[in-house]
């Protein structure tokens, strides 16, 4: 990913941030009033303000300090959800069975960390590129396998690669556990503070996008 620096959103304030995913939906009606709907994104796209979890003038301080090294738009980082940063359902641990991530062929050494929502109508997969380092556990066929001995992990890309001695048989399933972060950028290049207003309550605005490594 061009322009993008490893290193992670102050914790403490993206946690206290609203927001959530946003998909892209073109609607039609025709004349006979049915609706044409189609969607100009494969992926959805998730957005945050940041200023909800600023409760200090020393957050604010540090948000702005994180501001100007990624030069306002420039760099992209690493973004915690609060809601939604683990392969488990909310509140369960981790496990390397918890997300499907394909199936050997004997011959496929590379596996993309992903998580898949739902799965009864159109279950969505979302690649996952930003994985936290030391908590992703893989599985194959319902064996754990371990890292460095059986395969190795790229952090910066969510790429999970077998080892020549380890590589899945044909048909084996391969899965995995993990937490991670979204790859996101400000959404501004000017940051307006009014300290007048902040400490009479007033938050101020901090828009995060979430980008496409």
């Amino acid at each position: 990913m061009p322009a993008f620096h490893e290193t992670l959103f102050p914790l403490d304030i993206a946690l206290g941030a609203a927001g959530g995913p946003e998909r892209a939906t073109e609607i039609v009606t025709t004349l006979t009033g049915r609706e044409e709907r189609n969607t100009r994104l494969a992926h959805s796209r998730r957005r945050w303000d940041a200023g909800y979890g600023v409760k200090s003038l020393t957050q604010l301080s540090s948000v702005v300090a994180f501001f100007e090294e990624r030069r306002g738009r420039l760099y992209g980082f690493r973004w915690r959800d609060r809601l939604d940063h683990s392969s488990a359902a909310p509140g369960a641990p981790v496990t390397p069975f918890d997300q499907a991530l394909g199936t050997g062929t004997g011959a496929r050494t590379r596996f993309d960390l992903a998580k898949t929502y739902g799965g009864t109508h159109a279950p969505y997969v979302r690649p996952i590129a930003k994985p936290v380092a030391g908590s992703v556990r893989v599985a194959v066929n319902g064996a754990e396998r371990t890292l460095s001995t059986h395969f190795t992990l790229d952090p910066t890309t969510g790429t999970v690669s077998f080892l020549a001695s380890h590589v899945p048989a044909s048909g084996a399933s391969v899965t995995a556990g993990f937490l991670f972060d979204v790859p996101a950028r400000f959404d501004t290049d000017f940051l307006e503070v009014n300290l007048t207003a902040f400490e009479a309550g007033e938050i101020p605005r901090i828009p995060i996008l979430e980008i496409r490594p």
